[in-house]
C-alpha cells in the first residue's frame, strides 16, 4: 500500500445545514426508502458533499490511469478540484487544484502529462510535490515555503487510488486496506493498463445510483449480465422464488467448485461484510459466476486470453467489492472493472467505468475491446434508465416511502450508513 501522510490543511465548512435537514434525518424510518428531499434538494446535496464526500475516503482512479511520472488526472468532487499526479519519485500525489496566488485553477484538462505545475494566470510554478518553485515579482522577503499547493490525503491500495478531503480522515482505512489487499494482490492491478474508460451521466441522484447497485431485485432487466452473474444475489435461500431455484442449484455447485480452486491456489475467498461501519463501510468476497465461471461473457468464458498477474487458473469467478459511499469493483482472472460515482447535481451523477487488462495484453490478439466492454456497457445503460425512472418518481408529489425487500438488505445498509454519517455531522446521536 502506498500512503501519503503529509498533514492536510483544514478545509473550512462548505455547507451549513438548516433545521429542515436535521428533521429529515431524525425521522428516517429504517427499512423504508428515504424521503423525497434526500434525492431532490440542493441543500441536502450540499450536505452530502460536505459530510459524506469531503469527510470519507472515496475511490477516484486506478494506478494504471497515471502510469508514468508527470501523468495526471483532475477529479471534481462538488466544488473541489483535485490534481492526482504521479510525481518524479513515481509516488502518487494529490493536490488541490487552486493556485496559492489568487486562486486560479491550475490544470483545466481532465488528464494529461506535465513537468512542473504552472498556473496559466500569473505563471506561479510548483513542483510535482506541490512546493512553490517560482513566483515572479515578489519582495525580497517573500517566503516560498509558505505558499505550496494544499495537499489532499491519498492512498493507493493494490492499484486502487483513494482520496480524502478531510484534515482528519477516518482512521479505520488502514484496517480496511490491510484486509482487502490479500484479495486483490494476486491480480496485480499495478501491472495492468486501461483498455477502456467510459463516463456516463445518469439522470438521478447519486444515492439512487448507489442503491440500484446494491441489489439484484431488478436483475431481470440485465439480460447480458444475467448470462454470467447469478440472479440469486442477495436472496436468502429459504426465500427464493420458484423461478430462481434452478439458478440457485447451479450457484451451489459453482460455489463448491470455486472454494476448491481458491484453496488449491491459496486465494482468500470468504466474505467480509461491514457495510454499516462508521468510517469505511465495505464488503468483499470472491463469488462464483454462471456458465464457464471465468468472465462476463455470454457463456462465462474468458474475454482476455492474457490472465492478470501471474494467475494460471481462469475459473476464479469474480472478486466483488463494494465501498461506501461511492464505488464497486469486479476483479476477475482476465480483467478488472472499476466503478466510481460522483454527484454533479441533485438529479445528475457521474458514473465512471474503467476496464483494466494485463499490461502486456494486446488488443485484437488477446481481447476484443467491444466484447470486453459489452456486458457492463449495456448494464450501465440499463441501470441509467432505471435510475432516471426512480428520479422521476421521487420528484412526483405522489411519492411515498416504500419498504425494502429482504434481498435489498444492502440498500438498507447503505441508507443506514448514510443517515448515520449525517447524524454525526449534525451532532445527533447515532441510532444502534
Amino acid at each position: 500500500m502506498t500512503t501519503t501522510t503529509t498533514p492536510v490543511h483544514h478545509l473550512p465548512p462548505s455547507h451549513t445545514p438548516s433545521a429542515g435537514i436535521a428533521e429529515l434525518v431524525a425521522r428516517r424510518i429504517p427499512g423504508l426508502s428515504l424521503e423525497a428531499p434526500f434525492y431532490t434538494s440542493p441543500e441536502v446535496l450540499g450536505m452530502d458533499i460536505s459530510e459524506i464526500f469531503a469527510k470519507h475516503w472515496i475511490f477516484v482512479a486506478t494506478d494504471a490511469e497515471i502510469p508514468e511520472p508527470g501523468d495526471y488526472l483532475t477529479i471534481s468532487v462538488g466544488p473541489h478540484s483535485v490534481i492526482l499526479l504521479r510525481d518524479d519519485d513515481e509516488e502518487i500525489s494529490a493536490l488541490h487544484n487552486v493556485c496559492r496566488h489568487r486562486g486560479a485553477r491550475i490544470l483545466n484538462d481532465p488528464a494529461g502529462s506535465v513537468g512542473n505545475l504552472v498556473c496559466g494566470y500569473h505563471h506561479w510554478t510548483y513542483g510535482s510535490d506541490g512546493a512553490l518553485l517560482h513566483a515572479d515579482s515578489q519582495p525580497a522577503d517573500f517566503d516560498k515555503t509558505r505558499f505550496g499547493l494544499r495537499k489532499v490525503a491519498v492512498q493507493s491500495v493494490a492499484g486502487l487510488i483513494f482520496i480524502c478531503l478531510s484534515n482528519a480522515p477516518p482512521e479505520d482505512f488502514a484496517s480496511y486496506a490491510s484486509r482487502i489487499e490479500p484479495y486483490l494482490a494476486p491480480h496485480q492491478l499495478r501491472r495492468t493498463k486501461v483498455a477502456a474508460q467510459e463516463d456516463l451521466v445518469e439522470h438521478g441522484n447519486w444515492k439512487l445510483v448507489m442503491e440500484n447497485n446494491r441489489e439484484c431485485y431488478h436483475c431481470d432487466g440485465h439480460p447480458e449480465l444475467s448470462c454470467s452473474l447469478f440472479p440469486t444475489y442477495g436472496y436468502d435461500p429459504d426465500g427464493l422464488p420458484p423461478r430462481l431455484r434452478p439458478a440457485h442449484e447451479r450457484y451451489l455447485a459453482a460455489e463448491a467448485d470455486l472454494v476448491q480452486r481458491c484453496t488449491a491456489n491459496n486465494l482468500p475467498y470468504a466474505q467480509i461484510q461491514e457495510l454499516r461501519a462508521p468510517g469505511t463501510g465495505f464488503r468483499i468476497q470472491r463469488e462464483p459466476m454462471d456458465g464457464a465461471g471465468e468472465s462476463f461473457s455470454p457463456d462465462g468464458t474468458l474475454l482476455c486470453r492474457r490472465l492478470l498477474g501471474e494467475l494460471t487458473e481462469p475459473r476464479l469467478g469474480r472478486l466483488s467489492m463494494h465501498l461506501q459511499p461511492n464505488a464497486w469493483f469486479h476483479v476477475l482472472s482476465d480483467h478488472a472493472v472499476t466503478f466510481s460515482v460522483l454527484p454533479l447535481a441533485p438529479n445528475k451523477t457521474l458514473l465512471r467505468t474503467t476496464w483494466l487488462v494485463h499490461e502486456d495484453a494486446v488488443e485484437g490478439q488477446d481481447y476484443d475491446l467491444e466484447e470486453l466492454k459489452r456486458v457492463w456497457q449495456r448494464t450501465n445503460e440499463q441501470d441509467g434508465t432505471f435510475v432516471q425512472r426512480a428520479q422521476l418518481g421521487v420528484t412526483s408529489p405522489a411519492y411515498l416511502q416504500g419498504p425494502y425487500a429482504p434481498n435489498e438488505y444492502q440498500v438498507e445498509d447503505f441508507c443506514s450508513w448514510y443517515i448515520d454519517r449525517l447524524r454525526t455531522g449534525l451532532g445527533m446521536e447515532v441510532q444502534p
